[in-house]
């Protein structure tokens, strides 16, 4: 394969990257349990348990509330395709594919707005308490969180000059190993939010079911069979797309910035083990923390937002001055 390869084969190298990251999504999961629970000395599951899971949900027949409307049945699916959207334009194994023209950081967060905001409609169709309680929560720490990225998202623009997540990693690729407290910062902000916006602790515990704590649980109680299936892997999707980020954007070596063969298996190499190495910190993270108190997480986005905020500041009085 040529270092530059036609459109077409280009084409087919964007394809194969989403569905790689599609289909490895629930991986991730799965590890991130199988670590967890080894931590806490407890009977590990397989690792493709999460595909299991979502196997026999895709076998089951759909139950649903008999005054659901036509939004409560199109949610799971548009939520799904955001994400997809979303994984298609963050680069995991190679950057300046044909995808990367839209690979703006602006754009991720409307992909995630647009599916945070279906499903908290969808939550509220059906008319049970939970399902309010879970989007109204829900939304709440989305305009805490989404200010607090955004911030993030600005920081690294100005240090790149450029929202573009392709250029971003080139640029901090070319950079080499710099000690940059503004990329430091942004790397802070960005986990918190990553931490809030995929429902782990200790904003939200994703393995509770108690009606009195769950957040994103509460959403899509209503929801059953491929419906769910669909929602569960959007989720896992969602939680890649943040390690992928934090992953390619702080630690960009290895990523494939040419089109062969071993550029390409070095690049899914070292992806692979830039996202075993985060679940561990996450798995270390949770286990060591606590969940808080829903009144608390105001706080703990708000010290994402000043991370963020500090980053830029940062960024403008010792790099820009210089």
């Amino acid at each position: 394969m040529s270092a530059v390869p036609e459109p077409a084969v280009a084409w087919l190298l964007a394809a194969v990257q989403t569905l790689l990251f599609i289909a490895a999504a629930p991986l991730l999961a799965g590890w991130v349990k199988r670590v967890k629970c080894h931590m806490q000395n407890r009977a590990a599951p397989a690792l493709i348990q999460p595909y299991r899971d979502l196997a026999k949900l895709f076998g089951k027949d759909v139950v649903m509330a008999e005054n659901a409307s036509w939004l409560f049945r199109a949610t799971p699916y548009v939520v799904f395709g955001a994400f997809v959207l979303a994984a298609a334009v963050v680069p995991l194994v190679a950057a300046h594919l044909p995808t990367a023209a839209i690979a703006d950081m602006i754009v991720l967060v409307g992909f995630f707005a647009l599916a945070r905001f279906f499903l908290a409609l969808a939550a509220m169709d059906i008319g049970t308490a939970f399902g309010g309680m879970g989007a109204s929560r829900e939304m709440t720490i989305a305009s805490l969180a989404e200010p607090a990225m955004l911030m993030a998202v600005f920081t690294l623009a100005m240090i790149a000059a450029t929202t573009n997540l392709s250029v971003v990693i080139e640029h901090n690729l070319h950079a080499g190993l710099v000690l940059r407290p503004s990329l430091l910062f942004a790397l802070l902000a960005l986990a918190m939010v990553a931490v809030a916006e995929t429902g782990r602790i200790p904003v939200d515990n994703p393995a509770t079911h108690l009606e009195l704590t769950m957040i994103h649980e509460a959403m899509i109680l209503e929801y059953s069979a491929r419906h769910l299936a669909l929602i569960e892997w959007a989720s896992q999707i969602k939680l890649m797309i943040y390690a992928a980020l934090i992953a390619n954007i702080f630690w960009p070596w290895g990523i494939a910035e040419e089109f062969t063969v071993a550029a390409l298996a070095l690049g899914t190499v070292a992806i692979s083990a830039k996202l075993a190495l985060l679940a561990i910190v996450l798995v270390v993270w949770e286990t060591v923390m606590a969940k808080m108190r829903l009144f608390r997480v105001p706080q703990f986005l708000g010290f994402a937002f000043l991370l963020a905020l500090l980053g830029m500041l940062t960024h403008v009085i010792l790099e820009t001055g210089a």
